[in-house]
């Protein structure tokens, strides 16, 4: 991983991982299907509950911001470490690949691109081709409930419905899981213009918050007030942690955190460089808000999130076309790599992209002005990586994770339940982190 244009380095997780890593090196570990990893928990601590917390933007960096007692304990009846995830590296698309299983390739969730349908920028989308884990749990007759984990609404979970929840109560983070607890303790919950009570803990309860990443995004990956943002996190799950004792529920439940994306500081826009690079290459190129639709006389359209999505229009859209605008792209000094469609491909990428998808180096950004100050972004292969927790019941204290990924936690989470992983996932089961 990339450092920061602020000198922050490689991701580590050296407090964390002491509490993690147990004795000895972890062994190289086969990697069985996703049913027979469930055959395998079902006769051993497989779990009633599984609490799933998404922390938008939870950086492992972030990991050894601040003191996080309810993290280490949770930590210390599980394991934590890093979760690899899509590319580009956008909310919404890695979301969907966590509750499915999938890559974007066949999820079809796609962040920043030209719609071939309306002709028209989009950036982000809720679109999900693929089967959920709520849509699993409720299929085998269990219960779920989503606080604003947004990307499950009408994938397994609606409004009003005891048995398949969504609430969307806006707010902070730590509001948002203390709600959750509310739904732990059967109390009343506003769902959209009704209120439910959720008579017994759900089967999956999940909560999302996107406190790390705001900020982030506000004022860039080294805020300040990063760390007192994750101290209230913390403290917020320490309560929810609390809430399945009180129901009674601990001891049978497994407890999933973590984020999508990591975040990088940028301080300088190049954007201007890429349209000169391009228009004396013998293009017309254009930067394409969300909502618009490129000029008429346009031939390489640019949406932006992050990394540079680029669409060659017209009679540009051939061999040679796409090779002079990579070498165009190439020849600016800020533009760390280019992606052509075979590499988007070895991502599991979106069909949905552009010819090309251009990555800005650490600390520049795709903009055509400077910020007035730090300001953090994420989409390129840096911010791939994010936290990930996996604790509780089914889960072997101070295991070690083996190269996780954003698709492997579905699958994990029906093990630990012991159900089928959703219809189109293409991750594993972490076998290595279960009992």
């Amino acid at each position: 991983m990339e450092s920061t244009s602020s000198g922050r380095t490689g991701r580590t997780l050296s407090r964390r991982a002491v509490l993690a890593a147990g004795a000895g090196t972890a062994a190289a570990l086969a990697l069985p299907s996703a049913a027979t990893a469930v055959e395998d928990v079902a006769g051993r601590g497989r779990a009633r509950h599984v609490v799933l917390v998404g922390w938008d933007g939870f950086d492992p960096a972030y990991l050894d911001l601040a003191d996080t007692p309810n993290l280490d304990a949770l930590t210390r009846r599980g394991v934590v470490g890093a979760t690899t995830g899509c590319f580009p590296s956008i909310t919404n698309t890695s979301w969907a690949s966590v509750v499915s299983g999938a890559w974007p390739r066949t999820h079809l969730n796609t962040p920043y691109f030209l719609d071939p349908a309306t002709g028209r920028a989009v950036s982000q989308s809720r679109t999900l081709e693929a089967q959920t884990i709520a849509e699993v749990v409720t299929a085998a007759g269990g219960t779920v409930a989503s606080v604003q984990f947004f990307i499950l609404q009408n994938h397994g979970v609606v409004f009003g419905d005891p048995r398949a929840l969504y609430v969307q109560p806006g707010g902070t983070g730590p509001s948002r899981m203390d709600l959750a607890a509310d739904i732990l303790h059967g109390r009343p919950v506003r769902s959209g213009s009704v209120t439910v009570t959720v008579e017994e803990p759900p089967t999956l309860l999940a909560v999302y918050a996107d406190d790390l990443d705001a900020l982030g995004h506000a004022e860039g990956a080294e805020s300040p007030g990063m760390a007192g943002r994750l101290a209230a996190l913390d403290a917020a799950l320490g309560r929810l942690v609390q809430a399945t004792k009180d129901v009674g529920t601990y001891g049978s439940t497994a407890f999933v955190l973590l984020g999508d994306h990591g975040m990088t500081t940028f301080t300088r826009a190049f954007g201007g460089l890429v349209l000169t690079a391009l228009t004396e290459a013998g293009f017309t190129p254009e930067f394409v808000a969300p909502g618009a639709a490129p000029a008429p006389s346009t031939d390489v359209a640019m949406v932006v999130g992050g990394v540079a999505n680029v669409y060659l229009l017209g009679a540009a859209n051939t061999p040679d076309g796409i090779a002079r605008a990579r070498a165009a792209l190439e020849s600016v000094e800020p533009v760390e790599r280019v992606h052509d469609r075979a590499g988007l491909d070895a991502f599991g990428a979106s069909p949905l992209l552009g010819e090309l998808v251009a990555e800005p180096a650490a600390g520049w950004s795709f903009g055509l002005t400077d910020p007035d100050g730090p300001r953090g972004y994420h989409g390129r292969t840096g911010e791939r990586e994010a936290a990930l927790l996996v604790a509780g019941r089914g889960v072997s204290p101070r295991a070690r994770l083996d190269g996780a990924r954003h698709i492997d936690v579905a699958p994990t989470i029906a093990a630990l339940l012991g159900l089928p992983a959703p219809a189109q996932a293409e991750g594993r089961v972490l076998t290595e982190a279960l009992q």
